[in-house]
């Protein structure tokens, strides 16, 4: 049955960011860089000093996975027992490197000559500093231009709870008009 009216033939779709658009394109590039460069090298030393070079990277990254791994996880228990002994969540300075340490040991193990360059580089403290607050300024700047019911409010109140002396912590107090008890909305069964 019709009614009259006519469906718009192309609806409007939202529209697709950035990012989603020019990644696949980024990494085929990057892909295809990787793979030039090693056939550069090849060309101008051997197939066996390529395969070294990789093979090295894949042991470095390993090693630096592996230290980075256990010293978070040492951290970790610190921190766990220190506020089970005194009961207040503690910051630690300097275990914000290590999430930065894995991700150069993760490029250090992808096999390519410039991810290996951005793993050695993201293993040095200056850049890891550098990184590491370019990057939580660009999470803050896009949590405020974040409209209300995202992601950006349910952070903000994960962040209430933190006890960095921001917030001031407190208690809900809620006003009942009456001492009667909420009603519940769903009928009574019968059987």
């Amino acid at each position: 049955m019709t009614t009259g009216a006519q469906t718009p033939r192309n609806p409007a779709r939202p529209r697709r960011s950035r990012l989603r658009t020019f990644l696949p394109l980024g990494v085929a590039a990057w892909l295809v860089l990787e793979i030039w460069l090693l056939t550069v090298v090849a060309a101008q030393t051997s197939g066996l000093v390529v395969l070294l070079i990789l093979l090295a990277g894949l042991v470095l990254g390993s090693v630096v996975i592996k230290r980075a791994g256990r010293r978070a996880f040492r951290s970790l228990t610190e921190t766990l027992q220190q506020q089970q002994s005194t009961g207040v969540p503690v910051a630690r300075p300097g275990s914000e490197g290590n999430g930065l340490t894995m991700l150069g040991g993760l490029l250090l193990i992808i096999p390519g000559l410039i991810s290996d360059a951005l793993g050695l580089l993201l293993l040095l403290p200056p850049v890891q500093k550098t990184v590491s607050r370019t990057a939580q300024r660009t999470v803050e700047r896009k949590l405020r231009q974040a409209g209300p019911g995202g992601l950006g409010d349910a952070y903000r109140q994960a962040r209430m709870h933190r006890p960095d002396g921001k917030v001031v912590q407190g208690e809900v107090i809620r006003d009942q008009d009456s001492g009667d008890a909420p009603q519940d909305p769903r009928p009574p069964l019968t059987h």
